[in-house]
């Protein structure tokens, strides 16, 4: 396993690792809307989600990977109601061939989005 770390996205809060590179899987740990610092950017339901999804990407691409190659995400929102609006934006993230997901209402504090994800690098 290596450790994936990149300065540019969120600084880890807790006990765990942003991303791990095993084999030709990448696994992203929980993002959130922080800045590198691990500051929470509180905002609207698009700029949390933007900004969530881009500690997604460069994570990813300090693994050697792109957001076509994620096959599954997990996404939490403190408020439900705000789907429609999360999956907008979280559309322009992804091209054609949109990952599997789930979507659930979560408890999440001072936020209004988490995000994790699963991409595969093999052929």
């Amino acid at each position: 396993m290596e450790v994936i770390r990149d300065s540019r996205a969120a600084f880890p809060a807790g006990a765990y690792t942003p991303a791990l590179k095993f084999g030709d899987f990448v696994m992203i740990s929980g993002q959130g809307p922080l800045d590198s610092q691990g500051k929470v950017q509180s905002g609207s339901i698009e700029e949390e989600t933007r900004l969530t999804l881009t500690n997604v990407k460069r994570l990813l691409e300090a693994a050697g990977a792109t957001m076509d190659q994620v096959v599954k995400c997990t996404c939490y929102l403190a408020d439900i109601n705000d789907w429609a609006v999360f999956n907008k934006v979280y559309a322009e993230f992804f091209g054609i061939v949109k990952p599997c997901r789930t979507t659930v209402q979560a408890g999440l504090g001072k936020i209004k989005v988490e995000i994790d994800a699963m991409a595969y690098m093999g052929k």
